[in-house]
């Protein structure tokens, strides 16, 4: 019998992407968390868990004998959904059987990995169950599998789902682990979880294989947010969850109370927080539930900070499609909810709240306080070629009715086991992908461009962008959030930290901004001919007469109907002796 109190362990996080789950930096998931607290709870010491991400395993290959020492190797990843990711590379199998051979003690593997492995992590691919050669997999929670193993003194367990009192108790205890990510802690966000499962069953979707909806307390959560603060966190995100606005219902219907209960007692824990961020939304609970539906959003817009999106899973406007895979709401019905969404919670700090959508030039200068973003699947059931001028039809509508969405994600389908589209797979996919690929490109030209300069004009600021990597002798960061803008800016500045921008140009999903307030005096030429309507010869025309007293009388000398004050400031001139 092995005794918990002589165990070392190392946790290892090949990052999750899961229909109402996110855990690639600068994400940290639920998973390595209440891991860490399920050991501490069986007996671990805390001194005794060592937490490794999958990228600092490769950033430092001596961090590989953590995992060969190891009494006890637990992997942590998997990907359900597709995606692109900037802050981290998720574990490819190949790695992720590395590790098994590699660890010399037992070794245990879970979290949505459990649901399929593919070939790599991308749409349009279907996945089977493996074991990817570990000791043990979890089919249930793996934090209850972990706990259960160390009871047993690592002889095995039995898959089950923990429960709402010890996703409490493990999320308190497992907090301290994070203090080893390599985000710390700085620029690192936890995603944080109110509930799981669902009340619909999309053909897709593997958020239904955990059960029926089930909320852990208001108490709960914010327990879980004091616990995160007090080693360092300042970002979260209540992301793992289905419909945000169904916490602490009976899964489907609207229960503002519990979303008061909610935000106002994170924010009593948690007073000096920089992020709170949600991500999904259920349109059709806002279809439904229009009244109820408004006072939720209205009472996370109030709590929340700027920026912040929720994700609606239209995933085809396609009235064919929708009935083929169970799709639970319809273009018209979301719409409307974009609608109300625009209405209650698309205006920004500075304005009258529930006065959205905050549009033109009147607008004030930060993003939004909650705007709608939609999800779009490809490769369902029953798709055709009419699917993508449906899609195109409806999003078209929400741009000339003058209402904003955040992002718009494209992506294809992954086909897992339990799921309805595990018969048909990937193979409606790979036929339209052409089709698809030309779709996309459309959406990306004619909504999401258009979209992004309704959304963020020039002269917004954005603030807290965290500078990522060096590209084509630009610099680009993005704030820590929901869906957050790549942001481009001219010039090579030092990685790793952080600064304010405004917004001078747009791209499709990413924008073109210089450092905010930018110094007429010190500006270089790139920064100052970014800037709209200045180009080279007025920018050369500032860099010549340097130094300058104010910034409007530079506006003066270059005759230019660009207000540069929404972009610039002017040092106090030096006084040569």
């Amino acid at each position: 019998m092995t005794d918990p109190e002589t165990l070392s362990v190392t946790i290892v996080d090949g990052y999750v992407d899961e229909p109402a789950h996110f855990g690639v930096p600068p994400y940290v998931s639920t998973y390595p968390r209440y891991t860490a607290g399920a050991l501490v709870d069986a007996g671990v010491p805390r001194e005794a868990i060592t937490y490794h991400t999958i990228d600092g395993l490769r950033d430092e290959p001596n961090r590989w004998q953590d995992v060969d020492e190891a009494d006890l190797l637990l992997y942590l990843g998997g990907m359900t959904v597709p995606g692109k990711y900037v802050g981290g590379t998720p574990a490819e199998p190949d790695e992720v059987r590395k590790l098994a051979w590699t660890a010399s003690g037992t070794s245990l593997m879970g979290g949505p990995v459990k649901f399929g492995v593919g070939d790599a992590n991308e749409g349009a691919t279907e996945t089977e169950r493996q074991d990817l050669d570990f000791d043990f997999v979890a089919k249930g929670d793996v934090e209850a599998a972990v706990y259960d193993l160390v009871e047993s003194g690592l002889e095995g367990f039995n898959n089950r789902m923990r429960d709402v009192e010890e996703a409490s108790r493990w999320a308190r205890a497992g907090a301290f682990v994070v203090e080893q990510h390599p985000n710390h802690p700085e620029y690192l966000i936890c995603e944080l979880e109110t509930g799981r499962g669902c009340a619909y069953r999309c053909s897709f979707c593997t958020e239904p294989l955990y059960g029926n909806p089930s909320f852990r307390p208001p108490s709960s959560v914010i327990e879980e947010v004091d616990a995160l603060s007090a080693h360092g966190v300042t970002n979260f995100r209540i992301g793992r969850q289905a419909d945000i606005l169904a916490y602490g219902g009976d899964g489907e219907a609207p229960n503002p109370d519990a979303l008061r209960e909610l935000y106002e007692g994170i924010r009593a824990v948690a007073p000096d927080l920089e992020t709170l961020h949600l991500d999904n939304m259920n349109p059709i609970t806002i279809a439904k539930w229009p009244d109820q539906s408004r006072e939720g959003i209205r009472i996370i817009a109030e709590h929340n900070t700027p920026g912040d999106t929720a994700a609606f899973g239209l995933e085809s406007a396609d009235p064919v499609v929708q009935e083929a895979n169970n799709l639970n709401v319809s273009a018209e019905e979301c719409l409307e909810a974009v609608r109300i969404v625009n209405e209650a919670g698309g205006w920004r700090p500075g304005e009258k709240p529930g006065t959205g959508p905050s549009t033109g030039p009147d607008a004030a200068g930060r993003l939004p306080k909650l705007l709608p973003g939609i999800n779009l699947l490809h490769g369902l059931m029953d798709e055709r070629e009419e699917t993508y001028d449906h899609n195109l039809e409806f999003l078209q509508q929400v741009y000339d009715e003058g209402l904003m969405l955040r992002r718009v994600n494209i992506r294809q389908v992954m086909a897992f086991s339990g799921t309805e589209m595990a018969d048909t797979g990937a193979s409606i996919a790979h036929s339209h992908k052409k089709l698809f690929k030309k779709y996309k490109r459309e959406v990306r030209e004619t909504i999401d461009n258009p979209m992004l300069q309704r959304l963020a004009p020039p002269g917004t600021v954005l603030e807290d962008v965290y500078l990522e990597y060096h590209q084509d002798g630009k610099t680009f960061g993005r704030q820590l959030g929901t869906y957050p803008l790549l942001v481009g800016i001219p010039g090579e500045r030092p990685l790793g930290t952080s600064l304010d921008v405004a917004i001078v140009d747009h791209g499709f999903r990413s924008v073109t901004a210089v450092p905010y307030p930018l110094d007429l005096n010190v500006a270089s030429m790139d920064e100052l001919t970014a800037i709209p309507g200045v180009g080279k010869r007025r920018a050369g025309d500032v860099v010549v007469n340097r130094p300058h007293e104010t910034v409007q009388g530079v506006n003066a000398d270059l005759e230019t109907s660009v207000d540069l004050s929404s972009f610039t400031t002017v040092s106090r001139p030096t006084t040569l002796e």
